[in-house]
């Protein structure tokens, strides 16, 4: 008994050094072959099952986390967890249930705070999210962070842009599968109209750059209509997948902005599928457009639209939106004429359209 216990002793210290590394299937192989040898340990199932959380297979964590709470329901790591496989699941309710046991248990984590009030944004209680987001920055949680997330649920005192870290980290995450759920699933269609309507002006371009190209959707299309085509994203996820299409002559991990402001090279196109979103103000994109673009050149992009009497906002989705009245003022003021203006759905959110704009801009 004791030489079993010491070897799922060995099996499980491997698998945490193997999960602090992020060594995602190394870690499964050694929580499981612990768990073969002591069955039914709490910490076992726990961290087997959060592990497999990791590996995007939410039922699978689930059941061992459940396991492990039938044994200890006060266990609080394994109601972190299997909160976070439920809302995986899309099971948004169970999970702020179960995060609200573990913080009646503990209510020092500003994680667990962070956590709960994503839930609770989700169901529509966004009274309670406020409340939960508040404690979330004074238990120690990214001020930040939560600021935006605060500002997204009040309506009022957005930042004017989202922290980058959070654009990276939430883009990386969607990075796998992304293009199916967006396209088949939510219907996304900016990349395709933008495309057209270029297509529509009978010209070639140079030097084209697909600002937050992501994994690359509007690549193969505006190809056949570029010279050269570069790519940029803050997503490193995302971009591999870019690379991997063998369009892009060239892709670069960065920001929109410090792209533009770094960029050694003209271009007469530039375009920006859905990124404005995830942007805010766009006083310096258009700027930065402006310097690395010579007369006759094309910016186009998509943006979701404000509604009446907005120029700039954030909603509780975490997405700004911007008016075709703010969008006109600083092309006039970055010296690009309109082209053209479309209003079209961008994509949908829980099957209803999301109003956007498509723009057609061209340097004077």
């Amino acid at each position: 008994m004791s030489a079993t216990f010491d070897q799922a002793r060995d099996f499980f210290v491997q698998g945490v050094a193997h999960y602090q590394a992020g060594r995602w299937v190394q870690a499964e192989a050694s929580f499981a072959a612990s768990l073969a040898l002591l069955p039914g340990r709490v910490t076992t199932l726990t961290n087997l099952g959060a592990t497999r959380l990791k590996l995007g297979r939410p039922q699978e964590a689930l059941e061992l986390l459940d396991e492990a709470l039938a044994q200890d329901p006060q266990d609080l790591e394994a109601l972190g967890h299997s909160a976070s496989a439920l809302a995986a699941l899309d099971r948004h309710q169970a999970a702020s249930d179960r995060m609200a046991r573990l913080l009646a248990l503990d209510a020092s984590s500003g994680n667990a705070w962070s956590l709960q009030g994503s839930l609770l944004k989700d169901l529509g209680r966004h009274a309670e999210a406020v409340l939960a987001f508040e404690k979330a920055i004074e238990r120690g949680a990214d001020a930040e962070l939560h600021r935006y997330f605060l500002a997204s649920l009040r309506g009022h005192d957005a930042p004017p842009a989202p922290p980058l870290h959070y654009v990276q980290r939430l883009f990386d995450s969607y990075a796998e599968g992304f293009d199916q759920h967006l396209v088949q699933v939510l219907n996304y269609r900016a990349h395709q109209v933008l495309v057209q309507g270029l297509a529509q002006l009978g010209r070639r371009f140079a030097s084209a750059l697909d600002l937050g190209c992501g994994t690359g959707l509007c690549g193969p299309l505006v190809r056949p209509l570029v010279d050269h085509l570069e790519g940029v994203d803050l997503s490193a996820a995302m971009l591999a997948q870019a690379q991997a299409l063998g369009c892009y002559d060239r892709v670069t991990q960065d920001d929109v902005g410090h792209c533009l402001e770094a960029a050694t090279r003209r271009y007469d196109l530039v375009l920006a599928a859905d990124v404005f979103i995830y942007v805010g103000a766009l006083d310096g994109v258009f700027a930065g457009v402006a310097r690395q673009m010579d007369t006759g050149g094309v910016f186009c992009f998509s943006v979701e639209e404000a509604a009446q009497g907005e120029a700039m906002a954030l909603r509780s989705s975490l997405r700004y939106v911007h008016s075709e009245g703010l969008l006109r003022t600083l092309a006039a003021a970055h010296g690009f004429d309109v082209i053209r203006i479309e209003r079209q759905p961008i994509r949908e959110d829980q099957r209803l359209p999301i109003p956007g704009l498509y723009v057609w801009l061209q340097k004077a």
